[in-house]
């Protein structure tokens, strides 16, 4: 029986959520239909540009994410502080981005005399709108449902284009977040449609090594900021570096055919976060198959176990992994 999200999600326990939304009835995100012979590549362009959007808008970043022929994977921190600064008429300016909102929130952006009844009603919507914007199953929704109508417009058909529930996972700790980040940049080598995290298109990872280039970092994607310190910045705990080190190696065993497979085990990312070359190529390549809803080390998921007021932990966390 599923689990409802507001039972999956604790942003008490941690920020940090992999999220999967995956088409129905055989239809492509993307790709080339076989059968057919129809591209679908021009889709891939649809997800970019609508992540692109949505980060501008939601207290939401987005730290790692593939656009696959059938589905897609993101990575997703919730940034509750920057909705917390948010005045008013921000959260307003915000939502009237994607939806209309009411009379009296359009009256009030425009700066229009309102009754005291009225800013009351005002501030309620707002209310509503900063929770909207920092909740993931919004985010997901907002992501979703206008591909859905511009495939299904394209198809030139109706019904449903994604599965009823997009899949959640908490992420509760940095093993965890950053053994599911590597998972979904490396998704094309693992389904052999590319060779190197750098030819991998539509995947975060590519848009990183894009950026070095430019010395900079993509500015819709969370950031790196180096490993946990006193007064850390909002971001990533890893240093770019390692990381960047550590998909290439793990894609050069992943990838038979090139050369060099290097032992991971040597790298301080690893070492730090206490994983073994063994058991970091396992979660690497099978992260989706040897994990459910919530992943981390044994202490970390009791401490969410108990937060959630649950009697009992899930069967196949795998948990051992990040021992």
């Amino acid at each position: 029986m599923p689990i409802p999200r507001s039972q999956q999600v604790s942003l008490e326990s941690t920020p940090y959520y992999h999220c999967v939304s995956r088409c129905v009835r055989r239809a492509f995100l993307c790709g080339e239909d076989p059968v057919t012979g129809s591209s679908y590549e021009h889709r891939r362009g649809w997800i970019e540009k609508r992540l692109l959007f949505l980060v501008s808008v939601f207290s939401i970043d987005i730290c790692a994410y593939a656009i696959m022929s059938n589905h897609l994977h993101v990575v997703l921190h919730v940034n509750l502080e920057s909705t917390q600064q948010w005045s008013t008429r921000d959260v307003l300016d915000k939502w009237h981005r994607l939806h209309k909102g009411t009379l009296y929130t359009q009256q009030y952006v425009k700066g229009e005399a309102l009754s005291p009844f009225a800013l009351k009603l005002v501030e309620a919507s707002a209310e509503s709108y900063r929770h909207r914007l920092m909740d993931i199953s919004w985010f997901m929704k907002e992501l979703n449902e206008p591909i859905a109508r511009h495939a299904n417009a394209e198809d030139k058909c109706t019904g449903h284009f994604w599965e009823g529930r997009f899949k959640s996972q908490a992420l509760l700790d940095e093993a965890a977040l950053i053994a599911c980040m590597a998972y979904v940049d490396l998704n094309p080598i693992r389904a052999k449609v590319s060779d190197t995290p750098e030819a991998s298109d539509f995947t975060s990872i590519k848009q990183r090594i894009a950026f070095l280039n430019k010395n900079s970092q993509p500015k819709f994607l969370s950031p790196f900021v180096g490993n946990p310190r006193k007064n850390m910045p909002n971001g990533l705990p890893f240093q770019l570096k390692d990381y960047l080190e550590l998909v290439d190696m793990t894609g050069r065993v992943i990838n038979s055919k090139k050369r060099g497979a290097i032992d991971v085990s040597l790298l301080p990312i690893l070492q730090r976060l206490s994983i073994s070359a063994d058991n970091w190529f396992c979660i690497a390549t099978q992260f989706g198959k040897k994990t459910e809803n919530i992943v981390g080390r044994a202490h970390s998921i009791a401490r969410y176990c108990e937060s959630k007021n649950r009697k009992r932990q899930f069967k196949r966390q795998n948990t051992l992994l990040f021992a």
